[in-house]
């Protein structure tokens, strides 16, 4: 069949698409005695419509995963959908409708569009987190723990969203204390609730992120300051009559510095501290802060406020009688909710003095340099490290030696201890919403909490949920849910009517990847062996903290329970960059400027889409959408083709002649394994696809200047053109595949090229780069010749006097002098 004179994607993409899923192509395991690799997007939560945001994540992980393929490996590159969650209850409330109806809807559209665009997914190991087959396994998971003691009952204070009518995590509260998800106001309660124990893996999973070379370093410095160690100590300070006021400094080497102790506003002895005629003043701060958000409270550029409770503190080193205030900068949940204040060396509390008139006293002085002068004549508070002054038994100390001291004195003499403080906290999971994991317990009066048994799981969700977002969680309104039978004692039991965060769901999916049908284990430990950890996961910087820290503690959970043998999920770690409207703003309904892949993929090809997410930038950096590049990354694909189609003639050419190639042709061949080159560099290293495919435009801009004229010069072409196809295929796969089977004919007929080798360059033909000089006789251009760069005036010389244009105008004639410039020129001075 003839060569169509135009590109048309339309006419192409599916039929290619059919090969490559009735052969197989991209199911992993084929070759189990090769090399692996894992390549893993974050999987799509399917609560709407896909949108260029998601096509461009799955195009990076899709260009490095066929790269690899073809490189040799045994790649695995599956897909699924995280399916449960607020997000689609909250849809399926709005709509009216069940959100399993919903969420399977959304599931089939997401997939014919992700199909659309030519994914290499191993589709046979997908897994839906709504279906019991999967979630059963959450369960299995939350028994495990629960007999280790890494999940636990607790009450306690919780992020309660009125808007979901749910508790959500720290994390999902965002500016003015209001929900991410659905913006309504959050506010604290006191519930019972379930929560894994984190907390308990906080130094390991600190030390892991040493070993995270191949993570962006600011994902790595978020989840350090997340976790948040700090080594210091607890100190007590004595309040006549009341418990003492405990607070934890990891300055313990100011403390005869501290003139003030200050309380968070939510402080549980606030209350009781505060003298009769403060109480008026001191309850309206209270309730101030109640209202105000906390990044706002203690944002660097907030005002410091405060309010005096009428209380004093004993400083259990000196003796000393200090002030007991309340401020907005000190939160309950950090620390111990209370702080000594050295305002001499700390610069909040030197704000805080100077607003209200506190003492400064200055107790370290700079180990090197000037001498601090006395508290009240400071500009600005003294934060490093020094030598004590005014300390005690620790005068004369450096700020690390006295610490030690310090730290070790509190102990000794009953008032403290070194301790270590984290800012991470237990993970809360249970979530008072229908669609979720529901939870694996049963409540009994005789027995308490009852774990379900394993042989009874799933505990599946019960399809006639009244589902309002109000009032109870809608389990507890499903009576034939609820009410049940003590696994224990035979007895009427009531089940847990909560139900897990979605964020379970997500924290070890990649694992169920391997054996998604297992019904008897999560996965299979052999697979685990074989593929685990994923070599590279692609995902938004959004989820650096959350899922990115649940993700790597199950992993460590996992291998507490000898399921795998590595204690981190992911080698490499690559983050992309969002897609911006046309407009320049974040894709959103609200600005109207979202663009859906569907038409564009219809009116271009899935390849112009793909080339356009790739091409627009690095990985990392955001991009703008843009009709014209779009069209104009169209009109590249159609130039390819073009010459595709107007070199017919050398596709017969025989591979032999291209050792006869001269000239151009020789150049042209130098050029074509320069790209191979570029292209292979750019991918491998920081997957820098835009320059890869800036390597393959020029060489398309090669094959437009020349006309081949002999065999040697149509193979030159012919080589050109396979290289220029089978570079393309991570990015534009539809047509390279096309033009690939062109070029090859029959030979290629049972053949695909997704499963083709990656080319390899000619070491020596890059090597020997060559540059155009110029040929001069009495000054006058006569020709141009091709040298090595290295190339020396005899070698130069030679080949000029081999050129016939430059020949002519030697014979007969004598050479008087030759002038020669490297890498530029050679002139012959003539005479008659």
């Amino acid at each position: 069949m003839a060569m169509n004179e135009r590109y048309e994607p339309q006419s192409i993409e599916q039929r290619w698409q059919s090969r490559w899923e009735g052969a197989g192509a991209f199911r992993a395991g084929r070759r189990p005695e090769v090399e692996k690799r894992y390549v893993l997007e974050m999987f799509p939560y399917p609560s709407g419509a896909m949108h260029m945001g998601h096509a461009r994540v799955y195009t990076i992980g899709d260009a490095l995963a066929r790269y690899l393929r073809m490189r040799g490996y045994d790649v695995l590159h599956p897909i699924g959908f995280d399916a449960l969650g607020l997000p689609a209850e909250n849809a399926a409330i709005k709509d009216g409708r069940h959100p399993a109806e919903r969420t399977r809807e959304n599931i089939v559209a997401f997939r014919a569009e992700m199909k659309t665009l030519g994914y290499a997914f191993d589709w046979e190991r997908e897994v839906v987190t709504a279906d019991p087959s999967y979630y059963r396994w959450n369960q299995w998971f939350f028994l495990k723990m629960l007999e280790r003691g890494i999940v636990y009952r607790r009450e306690g204070k919780a992020n309660w969203c009125t808007g979901c009518a749910t508790v959500i995590a720290n994390e999902q509260v965002v500016e003015d204390n209001r929900c991410e998800r659905c913006g309504s106001p959050v506010v604290e309660k006191v519930i019972p609730e379930w929560a894994f124990r984190i907390t308990a893996f906080a130094q390991d999973l600190l030390d892991g992120l040493d070993g995270l070379t191949e993570w962006p370093e600011r994902i790595v410095t978020m989840q350090r300051n997340w976790i948040g160690k700090s080594v210091g100590a607890e100190v007590d300070f004595a309040v006549p009559g009341q418990e003492p006021i405990k607070v934890f400094t990891t300055r313990v080497d100011t403390i005869h510095g501290c003139t003030y102790v200050v309380l968070a506003p939510e402080h549980p002895l606030v209350e009781r501290l505060t003298r009769p005629e403060r109480q008026a003043e001191v309850r309206a701060f209270v309730e101030r802060m109640r209202k105000t958000d906390a990044a706002e409270r203690t944002g660097e550029a907030a005002p410091k406020e405060g309010v005096f409770t009428g209380a004093r503190a004993v400083n259990p080193y000196t003796g000393e009688e200090v002030p007991v205030w309340i401020a907005n900068f000190v939160l309950a949940e950090y620390g111990t909710g209370a702080v000594m204040s050295v305002p001499a060396h700390d610069q909040r509390d030197f704000e805080f003095a100077r607003k209200y008139g506190l003492p400064i006293r200055v107790v370290i002085q700079p180990a090197k340099g000037e001498r601090l002068p006395r508290g009240d004549a400071l500009t600005e508070a003294y934060t490093a490290d020094g030598v004590l002054e005014a300390s005690g038994d620790a005068t004369g100390l450096d700020s690390a030696a006295a610490r030690e001291k310090l730290a070790a004195e509190a102990k000794a003499r009953g008032f403290g201890q070194p301790t270590v403080r984290w800012h991470l906290r237990d993970w809360g999971f249970s979530r008072q919403r229908y669609w979720g994991t529901p939870i694996p317990v049963v409540y009994c009066p005789d027995h308490g909490v009852v774990p379900v048994p394993e042989d009874q799981l799933p505990v599946t969700l019960p399809a006639e949920a009244l589902i309002t977002g109000t009032g109870e969680p809608p389990l507890a309104k499903v009576p034939s849910f609820v009410n049940t039978t003590c696994p224990r004692c035979g007895g009427p039991a009531r089940r847990e009517v909560d139900t897990m965060d979605t964020f379970v769901d997500s924290s070890w999916y990649y694992a169920r990847y391997l054996s998604p049908k297992d019904d008897t284990r999560p996965f299979d430990p052999a697979e685990a062996k074989r593929w685990l950890p994923v070599d590279v996961y692609v995902g938004g910087p959004e989820h650096a903290v959350m899922h990115l820290l649940y993700f790597r503690f199950w992993h460590r959970v996992m291998h507490r329970l000898g399921l795998v043998q590595e204690d981190e999920p992911v080698k490499r770690l690559v983050t992309q960059g969002i897609v911006n409207g046309p407009d320049g703003r974040k894709m959103s309904k609200r600005w109207g400027n979202v663009v859906a892949p569907g038409p564009i993929v219809a009116r271009f090809g899935a390849d112009t889409v793909r080339l356009f997410m790739l091409f627009a930038a690095p990985p990392e950096k955001d991009i703008d959408w843009s009709d014209e590049q779009v069209d104009g990354l169209f009109r590249f694909l159609s130039r390819v083709w073009r010459i595709f189609h107007a070199r017919q003639e050398c596709f017969r050419a025989p591979e032999a002649a291209l050792a006869q190639a001269q000239g151009d042709f020789l150049e042209l061949r130098r050029k074509t394994h320069r790209t191979i080159k570029r292209v292979t560099d750019g991918i491998q290293g920081d997957l820098k696809f835009n320059t890869s495919i800036a390597a393959l435009m020029e060489l398309v801009n090669a094959l437009y200047a020349l006309e081949p004229a002999s065999e040697p010069d149509r193979a030159a072409v012919r080589e050109a053109l396979i290289a220029v196809a089978t570079l393309l295929a991570p990015f534009a796969p539809h047509a390279a595949e096309e033009l690939w089977h062109e070029v090859l004919g029959p030979a290629a007929r049972d053949a695909l090229l997704a499963e083709h080798p990656w080319p390899a360059f000619d070491p020596a033909l890059v090597a020997a780069d060559v540059v155009t000089i110029a040929v001069q006789v009495n000054g006058k251009l006569r020709g141009e010749v091709q040298a090595p760069v290295a190339a020396g005036e005899a070698e130069v010389r030679a080949l000029a006097e081999g050129e016939e244009r430059v020949r002519a105008h030697l014979d007969g004639k004598s050479v008087r002098k030759v002038v020669f410039v490297p890498k530029r020129l050679i002139n012959f001075v003539v005479g008659g």
